[in-house]
């Protein structure tokens, strides 16, 4: 289905949880209001959503959180997407601690695609970010990943990591993302830096800016412009001589890509967002819970407004125009 800027939305980002094993500064850093299950969507209400929305043109599913390998029966869920009618992908967003517990049932489930959150390969760091020692579960489920066929994506958030690390007395490498790199050599993984999006916690963290990334990488590195198709995203990718992988940038603030924006977003209480920045969208839990006997015209027909509505870009560079207050993770990475 296209928008009112003739955008083709095809592409929708599900979080199945608002819960999470760890507690990364810039997004559940502290003790936080869990959302209660009964307020959560269950798994059949989720699926039934993705079946309409298949309808009107959704071919290509992300499975967010939270962490979603923390709520049981994600590997059940992602089977029974993959088993809808005009879902041709189905992918997922994990920080990598639950992994290699779940990686057979992900790959029997028939996962198309795994990204695994990782921000620094530096452990006292890691440790600093995240609130747990859990850098070397995630490194082991990496080297497991490797041994199957399926794109595998690192996502580092560009947070300034050398400030911050010298606020809190770690020594942090001037290379900690030459490190990063190196895991896109040997294997074929591609590693994408994020650009650190103002929202809640995250307003507090100075995002790395990628224009100026980007002309440091040319420095150490000779780049070519890598045009093969790698994603459902908007990362801009560069190969190496010598890599496996790829490098990726997704650069919201310094390189704004709304004009080719192809996505909308289910929150775990069945909330549809269409832009990160913004406050808006619809409820479907509530149509979906309700004693309409057209319940599917009606998500149908909600599912279409929010499309049509979709705002034409986000205003993350002026902040008082940022109506959205939520945490990331009530929303979904």
């Amino acid at each position: 289905m296209k928008d009112s800027l003739n955008r083709e939305i095809d592409y929708m980002r599900i979080s199945i949880t608002d819960r999470c094993n760890l507690r990364c500064q810039y997004c559940m850093p502290r003790g936080i209001k869990q959302t209660t299950m009964s307020d959560i969507l269950t798994f059949e209400e989720m699926a039934h959503i993705v079946s309409i929305a298949s309808k009107l043109g959704i071919k290509k599913i992300k499975v967010t959180g939270g962490e979603p390998l923390v709520r049981l029966g994600c590997c059940d869920f992602i089977k029974m997407v993959k088993n809808i009618e005009g879902i041709e992908q189905v992918t997922i967003t994990t920080n990598g601690v639950l992994l290699n517990r779940y990686m057979n049932d992900l790959i029997e489930a028939g996962i198309d695609g795994i990204n695994v959150s990782i921000d620094t390969l530096n452990k006292e760091l890691y440790q600093k970010i995240t609130g747990f020692d859990k850098l070397g579960e995630v490194l082991q489920s990496l080297k497991t990943l490797t041994n199957y066929d399926i794109p595998v994506k690192i996502n580092a958030v560009s947070i300034d990591l050398y400030e911050y690390g010298s606020q809190n007395g770690i020594d942090v490498l001037k290379n900690d993302y030459q490190n990063l790199i190196e895991l896109a050599h040997d294997d074929k993984i591609d590693v994408r830096f994020i650009e650190m999006m103002p929202i809640g916690y995250g307003k507090n963290f100075e995002t790395i800016n990628h224009q100026d990334f980007l002309q440091q990488l040319k420095r150490d590195y000779v780049l070519k412009e890598d045009q093969t198709i790698h994603s459902n995203g908007p990362a801009v990718y560069y190969r190496i001589d010598g890599y496996q992988g790829s490098i990726g940038l997704i650069s919201a603030i310094h390189g704004k890509f709304c004009d080719s924006c192809n996505r909308i977003r289910l929150t775990s209480q069945g909330y549809l967002k269409t832009c990160l920045c913004f406050n808006d969208g619809i409820d479907l839990r509530s149509i979906l819970r309700s004693d309409a006997s057209n319940k599917d015209e009606l998500l149908a027909a909600a599912i279409k407004d929010a499309i049509i509505h979709k705002p034409m870009a986000h205003h993350f560079e002026n902040m008082e125009e940022i109506s959205e207050d939520k945490n990331m993770y009530m929303i979904g990475g």
